[in-house]
């Protein structure tokens, strides 16, 4: 056993040398009242996918399709049944709660299960799936831990999505009033931060466009994996049926409830750091059209929420596939938020494609005339953070997320900065605690701070007040204990 401690301290030593010495900062930098904390989301983590009255949601039918390899969220870190396996110097069993209050964390950002709470999309409640969140509510304030909680992350009943389509029909609006009532009425006393939705702009393209993700409606030549929908139209249309969701949820929650339970709404966006490949005319023009397209289409620029409509360019080059607002829908939707929630991952460059504007059957990414370059490296943000994240492979040792320990302070430190440039932002949520069920890379991409050591202990010394750089771990020494937020 000495010998492997001292393994592991050698290890550690040696990544410390190879880390950049960052200047320092400290939680105490931070304005009083800002939270730090961890997200999730139900069907990533909860587990017992079929037990206690819980329906299939979109995701349960087409893993056991077998579309997504083989993987599933059936037993994921097993959240419902409250015992984290967690793997840090030895196997070790350990409540979430109990570690997220050891790390030092303010907050909970995760999800409820539609289909957990109410399997049939409406009518009656699962009482087993109430007593299962107000435990998991309750258990978290008694440990100091805020819980902000989203109504939807893409899990919408299976139920819904065979009787009518789900979110391409405009009933499922009065559905999900109905659930968001439950909700708030159920929970809302201990909860102070709902998010509606989830990134609704990463759900209509990779959804219901190029059908990466659950459902998968797409057509032919747009999309893969797909037996049904329309890329052409189908997005737009599941678009404003969500913008509609969000703002009627909104609007009872205003006339219903906010003035008791003193809380705040908000709707969450996934946000790409947006750059022109060149410094061309048409290169800069084709950013603007894909920003519009990709973050404006929600949350910047001339918006819904914020003005009431689409911007114009989104407008223009989608034509008649865009359903227009109503006068009153548009006052409903205009101002429909308290905070935006910002999901930041990557960093696009784009260029110019406005050849693709010239044929008559495109879809939402032609109509956005640009062609889209991925950069992991060159990201920024200008806005209030709800969630970050850094992926790491499967393979990583738990001792050699040194990148990710370099991500979060650059982050961490950048959001610092924001805020002392006059930025308004409130709280930073990394994506997220432990290793579970990726909604892209399954169990091929680690995003956890656990199992993960070292970018969480790197993240537990910041929040427990120390002074931290990129180089923290050179301070170490032989009191490092992954589990002890207080070494």
């Amino acid at each position: 056993m000495m010998l492997r401690v001292y393994y592991l301290l050698i290890v550690l030593l040696n990544l410390a040398a190879a880390i950049f010495c960052a200047d320092k900062y400290s939680r105490e930098d931070f304005p009083s009242g800002f939270v730090f904390g961890p997200g999730t989301s139900a069907y990533q983590v909860e587990g017992a996918a079929s037990e206690d009255g819980r329906s299939p949601s979109i995701w349960d039918t087409v893993s056991y399709e077998g579309k997504m390899d083989g993987a599933t969220g059936d037993a994921s870190v097993d959240e419902y049944h409250n015992h984290i396996f967690v793997v840090m110097i030895m196997y070790l069993q350990q409540e979430d709660v109990k570690l997220m209050a050891e790390t030092g964390l303010d907050a909970y950002r995760f999800s409820i299960s539609w289909p957990r709470l109410i399997p049939n999309g409406r009518g009656l409640l699962n009482p087993k799936a109430v007593l299962y969140y107000n435990n998991l509510i309750n258990e978290r304030i008694s440990h100091g831990i805020e819980a902000h909680v989203a109504l939807y992350h893409y899990d919408h009943p299976q139920l819904i999505e065979y009787e009518y389509g789900g979110w391409l029909s405009r009933k499922i609006v009065k559905n999900f009033i109905a659930y968001a009532d439950v909700c708030l009425r159920k929970f809302g006393d201990r909860v102070l931060h709902w998010t509606t939705l989830n990134e609704p702009n990463v759900f209509l393209l990779y959804s219901y466009d190029v059908g990466m993700l659950p459902p998968y409606r797409c057509s032919s030549p747009f999309g893969l994996n797909c037996s049904q929908g329309n890329s052409t139209s189908k997005p737009y249309l599941v678009f404003h049926h969500l913008l509609l969701a969000h703002a009627s949820a909104v609007r009872l929650y205003r006339k219903k409830y906010q003035g008791k339970q003193l809380g705040f709404n908000g709707i969450n966006l996934f946000v790409y750091g947006t750059f022109p490949l060149t410094n061309s005319t048409e290169d800069v023009l084709a950013t603007q059209r894909a920003t519009e397209f990709l973050v404006g289409f929600t949350v910047i620029h001339p918006n819904p929420v914020v003005f009431g409509d689409y911007p114009e360019t989104v407008k223009k080059n989608a034509g008649l596939r865009l359903p227009a607002f109503t006068i009153q829908e548009s006052k409903q939707v205009k101002g429909s938020f308290d905070y935006l929630g910002v999901n930041h991952y990557v960093s696009i460059q784009f260029k110019d494609n406005s050849a693709s504007l010239n044929s008559e059957h495109r879809d939402y990414r032609a109509d956005m005339a640009a062609e889209m370059i991925f950069d992991v490296d060159n990201s920024t943000f200008e806005y209030p953070i709800h969630a970050l994240g850094m992926q790491a492979a499967q393979e990583t040792s738990s001792f050699e997320d040194t990148s990710r320990v370099k991500y979060m302070h650059g982050y961490v430190e950048s959001v610092l900065d924001a805020i002392r440039n006059g930025s308004n932002v409130r709280g930073y949520f990394t994506w997220s605690l432990l290793d579970a069920f990726e909604l892209m890379g399954r169990y091929e991409t680690c995003f956890g701070l656990y199992c993960v050591a070292l970018s969480a202990h790197w993240y537990s010394q910041f929040l427990r007040g120390k002074p931290v750089g990129s180089d923290v771990f050179i301070q170490l020494g032989k009191h490092f204990s992954p589990l002890s937020a207080s070494s």
